[in-house]
């Protein structure tokens, strides 16, 4: 048999490469910026066209390149970054490994334009899949200035699968808030299809934060600073009532790097425990700087994953250091003030040297961890039922109740309210204990079943009223602000990031009006029209929903359980959540 196995050629080795590290123009934008930061540039500019389809531009004031470097930078594996194996483990840099501009070069038509500081004359490269065409002498300004235009155009299969130019922003704009948020003493810009979307001066990191997500989210901040003998932690969390349903301002950086770990997510959402409702997730943004021996940033081609060698310390710190600053700035009560005795113990087994210097101090206070007020779903303990069942029957008649709630007669002394917000009523011969919030909020949601959208009524404000929008949402609301006249809303950006409303639809009250709005730009991403109004009808039923501590007059009870009873009396509602349980009074008989 002849032989089969043969090398492959540059440009094809260079495409398949560049399906590890380019995936879509936010690939891109993560390398080219970080390109630019280890170039020493002071200032970065992002310049994007079609949501980076057609072209990516990243223009710095760094030190540039020489007419060799240049060339050669676009060469697999070639970097300034490491010369030998053991600087693998002690990365300082961003990029280190070398493929980044060769796997982009290899899937669109890059020009790139640099000069080095004080230099005469710079340089002009121009590449296309992969395949240098030209390099010439150039007049150009000190730093480096990437094109990068009509990416996937020599890979149609791929360029099929990037998705609409809405979605691909929106990665674009992660991918620029990752790197501007660790990075706050550069000053950054982003323009998309000529229009300025960020301008990022320098400053501080609450100032970073506040330019980026809104200055709304300021008053919410609390900072978060731990300095210990290997580890430096710094940062902000946002008090609970900043927390979300879904994922998206939760940034975590190690040595100015972004990284993802949801074990040290769980580390946070461990330090709020008993502060957020069910499904809550809090905002935070939050540094770790340490030896950049003891981490690995080399196991993944995106470079967003980190090995750390002592992970169950930084968990420890994080859930520790958080807690404190929550009691501090009297958001939840703290334990202790010092650290975490969990800390400490760990503290000791890894660096038994300075046992001696480490104080463990045992918190004093004993609290019941699993008690939430706030949580809506208490499960309803068997002893609590009891004490319920008899404070139930010493307030109702002893004989047999006669109500049938099919039939339109007077409730009596059948229905009755518990502190808790909760009701109690015989339905035949059974009792049954009600959430009379989750009933109404059944009602509603038939009531407005998600329909195609027509046209709603609104009606006009006395005084208009001003959101104040991050850039973020800025960007929403121009996908979905083509939907909000037919529902009943007259808006329009009046200066900058401010939203001027002027209507709103019929039944929704002004103070809820900023509430309704935030929880529409919460969302990540709407992919159609169904699916944003199928988002805004839950939303709007929410909001016109009652929770079991608005029904205090025993008429309203009535009235809901009799509209209720036209339903059919459903258990459940469609998230699976009981509207009612039965007091199970059958198990009662043997404790007399």
């Amino acid at each position: 048999m002849s032989d089969i196995i043969q090398l492959l050629p540059d440009h094809v080795a260079n495409q398949i490469a560049a399906g590890e590290v380019v995936q879509r123009p936010a690939s891109i934008v993560k390398e080219l910026l970080e390109n630019a930061i280890d170039a020493d540039a002071s200032k970065i500019e992002l310049i994007i066209r079609d949501a980076g389809k057609n072209l990516i531009q990243v223009v710095d004031d760094g030190k540039g390149m020489s007419e060799t470097d240049a060339r050669m930078a676009f060469e697999r594996h070639a970097t300034s970054k490491i010369k030998g194996t053991e600087d693998i483990f002690k990365i300082a840099t961003k990029g280190f490994r070398g493929e980044a501009l060769a796997s982009i070069a290899a899937v669109s038509q890059v020009e790139l334009k640099t000069k080095q500081r004080e230099a005469g004359i710079g340089t002009n490269i121009y590449i296309e899949g992969g395949v240098f065409q030209f390099q010439d002498p150039a007049q150009t300004a000190e730093g480096s200035n990437f094109l990068v235009k009509n990416l996937f155009y020599n890979v149609p299969a791929r360029r099929k699968f990037l998705k609409n130019n809405n979605i691909e922003f929106r990665h674009v704009i992660d991918e620029f808030q990752r790197v501007a948020l660790a990075h706050e003493n550069l000053e950054f810009s982003l323009f998309h299809d000529d229009d300025p979307v960020f301008r990022l001066r320098k400053g501080s990191q609450m100032q970073r934060i506040v330019d980026i997500f809104g200055r709304k989210l300021q008053p919410q901040l609390i900072p978060i600073k731990e300095d210990i003998i290997w580890c430096k932690l710094h940062g902000f969390v946002a008090k609970p009532e900043g927390a979300k349903k879904t994922r998206g301002e939760q940034f975590l950086f190690v040595n100015g790097r972004y990284f993802k770990s949801p074990y040290f997510n769980k580390a946070v959402q461990e330090a709020f425990e008993g502060l957020l409702l069910p499904g809550y997730i809090p905002t935070f943004f939050l540094f770790l700087d340490l030896d950049p021996e003891k981490i690995d940033v080399n196991i993944h081609p995106q470079k967003t994953e980190v090995k750390f060698e002592d992970e169950h310390l930084i968990f420890a710190l994080l859930r520790s250091t958080i807690k404190r600053s929550l009691g501090i700035y009297n958001v939840a009560p703290s334990l202790d003030f010092e650290k975490d005795p969990q800390l400490d113990q760990m503290m000791q087994k890894a660096f038994p040297s300075k046992a001696n210097s480490i104080n463990v101090k045992m918190p004093e206070i004993v609290v019941d961890k699993d008690y939430n007020p706030f949580l809506e779903e208490r499960v309803v303990k068997q002893a609590e039922i009891q004490n319920l069942a008899e404070m139930y029957h010493q307030n109702i008649a002893a004989e047999p109740s006669k109500i049938n709630l099919f039939e339109d007669e007077d409730f009596d002394e059948d229905l009755m309210r518990l502190p808790n917000g909760y009701w109690l009523f015989n339905k035949g011969d059974r009792t049954l204990m009600l959430d009379l919030g989750r009933m109404h909020r059944l009602m509603v949601s038939e009531v407005n079943k998600p329909t195609r959208k027509g046209t709603t009524n609104g009606h006009a404000l006395l005084f208009s009223l001003e959101y104040h929008m991050n850039e973020t949402e800025k960007n929403k609301y121009k996908s979905i602000k083509k939907f909000l006249p037919e529902l009943g809303f007259d808006t329009k950006v009046a200066h900058e990031n401010v939203l001027r409303i002027d209507a709103v639809p019929e039944g929704l009250k002004e103070t809820q009006v900023m509430k309704f709005l935030e929880d529409l730009f919460d969302i990540l991403e709407y992919k159609t029209e169904d699916e944003f109004l199928h988002f805004y009808n839950n939303q709007w039923n929410k909001m016109q929903s009652k929770s079991r501590f608005d029904f205090i007059y025993k008429k309203d009870a009535e009235q809901l359980i009799k509209d209720f009873t036209a339903l059919g009396f459903p258990e459940f509602l469609p998230n699976g959540k009981r509207c009612f349980y039965e007091v199970p009074f059958n198990d009662f008989k043997n404790k007399f």
